[in-house]
């Protein structure tokens, strides 16, 4: 075979085993390792439930104080004087609450409302009628823990004191206001009861008119009522009816007086509350209120304070336990600075509406010159200074 043809010959085998091999399948590499899937994480437990704080609960008042009135706190008069100085109290001390009653007979009736109050809580009791005293004393004397505080009383215990204004000397300028406006020298005063301190108020009164007209008559008539409408309207006509033009009071609610007066067109001089000026536009002079705020403010704190003790208290104009009305249309400017001058100067203990000489209806010496009526004996009055008409019932 010469050379070429055996270069050709291999050339044709080595195209075959190209051809061979290119035709033949690839080989299928082996699958990589799946890697295993990773760990379950574990799930936390659900978080503990936050308690829930129950509502907030309202704090326990500081003190309970009770009060009772024999009337209702809306009678213009004594009761909502009463009823105005509690607010007051309240307001001045918010942590306080408060429990009343209205309308409460001065009877056994009285002590089962003071137990009902005490069964609430109450650790201080204002009794606020005078008839209200002896029950009051009474469920005192049962209750030790409890502080009782009586209006106008006379009775003391450990646990038993009372308050009240110097309420007949106040009247010494109202006395002057209605001898100023009157124009018949015949002035009124409609009482409840015959009592010491209604018959000192009438007495100075009486006593302040004469200082400014000495031919000054007072006209007394008493309804034995604290509040009775009819009585009070039939004795305010009954004093129309002898000439007097000027009117003043002491009972519970006034309003019936003050607007029978105001009918007549005579003049009317407030008494308890100040209140009472809505019921006479025209003839209006002025009047006395009571501000019980200093008295029950002071009261509640000294019990908080573990301070109160038993004791009378009396106190007048000069640390406002009273207060003057505001003046009516008709007062002259000149008789309002007369009367706010007199005031004053009784507040300031300047002047003494019970300073001698002082005699009675029979002349009779009470009061001689340069002394004066004791003032923890205003209660004592069993007689009328002279100018007054009629005697003081039995």
């Amino acid at each position: 075979m010469s050379r070429r043809s055996w270069l050709v010959a291999c050339l044709a085998v080595l195209l075959v085993a190209t051809l061979i091999v290119s035709c033949a399948p690839a080989a299928t590499p082996a699958p990589e390792p799946t890697p295993p899937p990773p760990a379950a994480t574990p799930t936390p437990p659900p978080p503990e439930p936050t308690p829930t704080a129950p509502p907030p609960t309202e704090e326990a008042p500081c003190l309970i104080v009770g009060a009772l009135y024999v009337g209702p706190v809306t009678d213009a008069g004594f009761n909502q004087a009463q009823h105005e100085g509690l607010i007051a109290m309240q307001e001045n001390i918010p942590c306080i609450e408060t429990i009343e009653a209205e309308h409460v007979a001065e009877s056994s009736e009285a002590e089962r409302v003071m137990e009902n109050m005490i069964q609430q809580g109450a650790g201080l009791i204002f009794a606020t009628s005078f008839g209200h005293l002896e029950p009051a004393f009474g469920v005192a004397e049962r209750h030790p823990e409890v502080i009782f505080m009586h209006s106008g009383g006379y009775l003391l215990a450990d646990n038993f004191g009372t308050y009240f204004s110097k309420m007949p000397e106040a009247l010494y300028p109202m006395g002057i206001a209605a001898a100023k406006m009157t124009k018949t020298n015949k002035i009124g005063y409609v009482g409840a009861f015959p009592i010491g301190f209604t018959l000192a108020n009438i007495n100075a009164f009486t006593l302040g008119a004469q200082s400014v007209n000495p031919d000054i008559e007072t006209h007394v008539v008493f309804t034995f009522s604290w509040v009775d409408r009819a009585k009070e309207a039939g004795a305010t006509n009954a004093l129309l009816g002898e000439g007097v033009d000027v009117i003043t009071m002491h009972v519970d609610s006034p309003s019936t007086i003050i607007q029978t007066t105001e009918a007549a067109g005579a003049y009317s001089i407030g008494f308890q509350s100040l209140a009472t000026q809505e019921y006479a536009p025209e003839g209006w002079i002025t009047g006395l209120a009571f501000n019980w705020e200093p008295v029950m403010t002071e009261t509640a704190q000294q019990v908080l304070d573990g301070t109160w003790e038993s004791q009378h208290i009396r106190r007048g104009i000069g640390e406002e336990y009273m207060v003057i009305a505001p003046f009516g249309p008709a007062v002259p400017e000149d008789v309002q600075q007369l009367v706010l001058e007199i005031a004053d100067d009784i507040g300031s203990g300047v002047l003494k509406a019970f300073a001698g000489p002082i005699v009675d209806q029979d002349g009779v010496v009470r009061v001689a010159e340069g002394e004066a009526w004791p003032e923890e004996a205003m209660g004592d009055f069993d007689w009328y200074v002279q100018g007054v008409i009629g005697e003081p019932p039995e």
